[in-house]
């Protein structure tokens, strides 16, 4: 059984949020899509990135797999598991956020409880936090099943699968709806980098 420590305490920072942003030049911000595999999350992700970056903002995409190789790859995709990785993902964005970083997450996260959670970690720092739902049908994501995952799951060969066999409780107030079946990837990065400037995230 694992017990809390009782032998450590918190460090304040040398630098306050508002000198870094200062110095920085630049809010920190959580940009956290969320959506069913297939739906566009890692591929918008991606551009964003890039975008952001050959603007000279300081900028960093965590991917759902990527994670998995080694931060999480202990984490398996029962609900539990599931759980803790976006735990560990929310307090890993507020990290860069608070460093003044406009962090990108692109994880299913399937339940609205723990993107709850990871909201509210950002809020309690003073931190940005702007949930992106990127929706798509699940006739669609089917049909894009581009690592074949659905195929399996239909066929019982993938258990606790989004969509399939387990949950995915869409955002009821996201900051940001972004369609894939009806929006391209240059339009849905358009969409999010008028967002951050008008939130003055950039």
């Amino acid at each position: 059984m694992t017990t809390m420590a009782t032998n450590i305490v918190f460090h304040a920072g040398s630098v306050d949020g508002v000198e870094r942003a200062q110095l920085l030049k630049q809010k920190g911000v959580t940009v956290w899509f969320t959506g069913l595999s297939a739906s566009g999350k890692s591929t918008i992700a991606c551009a964003l990135e890039q975008h952001l970056l050959h603007r000279n903002k300081f900028c960093y995409r965590l991917d759902g797999d990527n994670i998995r190789f080694g931060l999480n790859k202990d984490l398996g995709f029962d609900e539990k598991s599931r759980n803790e990785n976006i735990r560990r993902i929310g307090e890993v964005s507020k990290l860069f956020a608070d460093a003044c970083c406009i962090a990108v997450t692109a994880f299913i996260s399937p339940y609205r409880a723990d993107r709850a959670v990871a909201r509210e970690l950002h809020e309690k720092a003073q931190l940005g936090f702007i949930e992106v739902f990127v929706d798509a049908p699940l006739h669609v994501v089917e049909q894009r099943d581009p690592k074949g995952l659905y195929k399996k799951a239909r066929a019982g060969e993938i258990k606790d699968f989004t969509g399939i066999s387990a949950p995915y409780e869409a955002p009821e107030a996201p900051e940001i709806h972004i369609k894939t079946d009806e929006c391209d990837v240059k339009e849905a990065v358009r969409i999010i980098t008028e967002y951050l400037e008008q939130k003055q995230f950039i």
